[in-house]
């Protein structure tokens, strides 16, 4: 079993910055692609971003490419999501995902979900 655990959310004004962090116990990490997805008020569970367990390869959605950058610490059993340039749209609860194996963050094919961290971006 893995407990992944988010933090980081907080709330922040349009074109600030946040850094959120999944911190996994019971396992290592280090073998799953790991990944963001956030879920707005009344709105359905989208992808945001994922990085497979090297670290060598990263996925944005559009929305968010070029401006959020996923990474990972393996010695830390940690990823992170940094936000740059955060607009309100991107308001929601960002959830953790991890993944052993299968189409990269298919949502049916996720092993492990966090519980979630509240970002409110106000304009």
């Amino acid at each position: 079993q893995v407990q992944l655990v988010e933090s980081g959310g907080g709330l922040v004004q349009a074109g600030d910055s946040l850094r959120l962090s999944c911190a996994a116990s019971g396992r290592t990490l280090s073998r799953y692609i790991t990944g963001w997805f956030r879920q707005a008020p009344g709105k359905e569970r989208e992808f945001v971003a994922y990085i497979t367990w090297s670290g060598t390869t990263t996925y944005y959605a559009d929305s968010v490419k070029g401006r959020f950058t996923i990474s990972r610490d393996n010695t830390k059993n940690t990823v992170y999501l940094q936000m740059n340039s955060l607009k309100p749209e991107g308001t929601g609860v960002y959830y953790c995902a991890g993944q052993i194996s299968g189409v990269p963050m298919a949502v049916g094919q996720i092993d492990y979900w966090g519980q979630g961290t509240q970002v409110t971006v106000s304009s």
